[in-house]
């Protein structure tokens, strides 16, 4: 049975997002989301009198297995095969077939040459045949890799460090497998470097299965777009081992390449309204200042778009920097960064009046005319009256999100957040929690009657859901 795609999202999670590329490279064959990068294959494959038939035959089920692992196509991998002893035969051009079955058929009928060992002239009919256009090479590019995978068994009875070089030189990756009582110096003399990666031996032909997952991960290059291992806002495309972002319908692509804007022209006044008490603990407030940053990472922060304020609060309420002070990301984050930690109590609605009747005053660097967004953070229940602060914001025009995590209280989260409810406020016991919840919900704060009014966190609910799963990606919960 194939493992799902979310049952990879939990192998990588027990592995960890910065486990070893095996472990990981591991998870995604185990889900199916293994393409191979674009590459043209070619097996040269030792026949001569001292591989025995039933050995022979161990090879063409090696090689079978190693096909199966592989993304076989016209513009994914091509594979073909070269068959030696004394003289080379072209058993299978890189042109000859489009699909697995089709090759691992011509596979099965591959038979024994059985003669001499002419390993060097083999060589050689790769770089001048096998990996020719005309045979179905693809044009030199650095998107299409040549690998050369050689299986031999003896001494070679020809030179091969000259003509293994050239075809390094060429651009081809040789890996060499040796079996029972092959020459391991002939084996570096072809191999590339790092010869550990490129030299493999076994005992005989009996154990060569077990080459199998070696090079089915060689050649497997994770779907990062299914994997989730991307920071795209809205569409993800996939390419082997990479990806590029792009918008849905509307939305233009910003500069960073990542996030998208509906409008070109948009101007928000944003201020964050955070919770900064003691019970919630200085390394969940360290979390909560990259939670931030990975929100101001979305936004189109300039001198005529986004504007950013901050605000701490815990029995005191303390303007950390006020609209418009940073105009550009950088100082912005690091400003973000410097934001220290104030414990004590927990005054919602004290931090309220102070953002309605301070944070968005021209006299702060709010601009007239332009959108008023609050963002507010808490992890508990208030200890003052939250009700008539919560109900003036709103009567305002500002445009209020509510964020909870752990004790914070709904019905309080409610209240601060805007109509309709349901889609303004957020609320969860941990991170994990609330992206399955943000997943629900769509936030707009554009304007009904004028589209362009929009800014740049338009579907900011996305944006919070991408922070949200970045952080998670690394185990780290508010615990209380």
């Amino acid at each position: 049975m194939t493992p799902s795609p979310l049952l990879f999202l939990l192998l990588l999670g027990l592995v960890g997002a910065q486990a070893p590329v095996d472990l990981r490279t591991a998870a995604a064959m185990a889900a199916g989301l293994c393409k191979t990068r674009p590459t043209d294959i070619v097996f040269i494959v030792d026949s001569s009198r001292s591989v025995r038939p039933s050995e022979f035959e161990q090879v063409k089920v090696f090689l079978a297995k190693v096909i199966e692992g592989l993304d076989v196509g016209p513009n994914a991998t091509r594979v073909g095969v070269v068959n030696y002893a004394s003289r080379v035969k072209n058993e299978v051009s890189l042109k000859t077939h489009r699909t697995k079955a089709g090759l691992v058929k011509a596979v099965t009928k591959i038979e024994p040459l059985s003669t001499g060992t002419m390993t060097g002239l083999a060589i050689q009919f790769a770089l001048n045949v096998a990996f020719s256009e005309g045979e179905g090479a693809r044009v030199k590019s650095p998107d299409i890799s040549k690998v050369a995978i050689i299986v031999t068994d003896g001494r070679p009875q020809d030179n091969i460090k000259d003509v293994a070089q050239r075809a390094r030189d060429a651009g081809i990756e040789i890996f060499a497998i040796g079996v029972g009582r092959v020459d391991m110096s002939t084996l570096r003399q072809m191999a590339s470097d790092p010869l550990d990666d490129h030299v493999d031996y076994v005992e005989s032909y009996s154990v060569i299965e077990k080459l199998t997952k070696k090079f089915q991960e060689a050649f497997c290059v994770s779907d990062l777009c299914a994997t989730g291992d991307h920071d795209c806002e809205q569409v993800c495309i996939s390419s082997p081992g990479s990806y590029k972002c792009a918008c849905k319908e509307g939305f233009t692509l910003m500069d960073n390449g990542r996030s998208c804007s509906a409008c070109s022209n948009s101007a928000t006044d944003v201020v964050f309204l955070i919770d900064g008490s003691k019970s919630v603990r200085p390394e969940n407030f360290e979390l909560v200042k990259k939670w931030i940053n990975q929100i101001v990472d979305k936004l189109d922060v300039s001198d005529s778009k986004a504007h950013v304020g901050l605000v701490q609060y815990s029995s005191l309420v303390r303007q950390e920097f006020p609209l418009g002070r940073y105009n550009n990301k950088k100082d912005l984050k690091d400003a973000v960064k410097k934001m220290a930690y104030m414990e004590r109590g927990t005054m919602t609605g004290q931090a309220l009046r102070y953002m309605t009747e301070n944070s968005f005053n021209p006299s702060q660097g709010a601009r007239p005319g332009v959108a008023k967004v609050g963002i507010v953070f808490t992890d508990g229940r208030s200890q003052d009256y939250i009700g008539d602060a919560a109900k003036k914001a709103k009567e305002n025009g500002f445009k209020m999100y509510a964020v909870g995590v752990g004790n914070a209280v709904e019905d309080e989260l409610k209240e601060i957040a805007s109509e309709p409810t349901g889609e303004h406020y957020f609320y969860t016991a941990d991170f994990k929690a609330m992206t399955q919840i943000a997943k629900k919900l769509q936030i707009n704060i554009c304007q009904d009657e004028d589209p362009c009014e929009c800014d740049s966190l338009v579907k900011f609910q996305k944006k919070v859901e991408d922070a949200l799963q970045a952080l998670t990606k690394k185990y780290i919960l508010f615990n209380k």
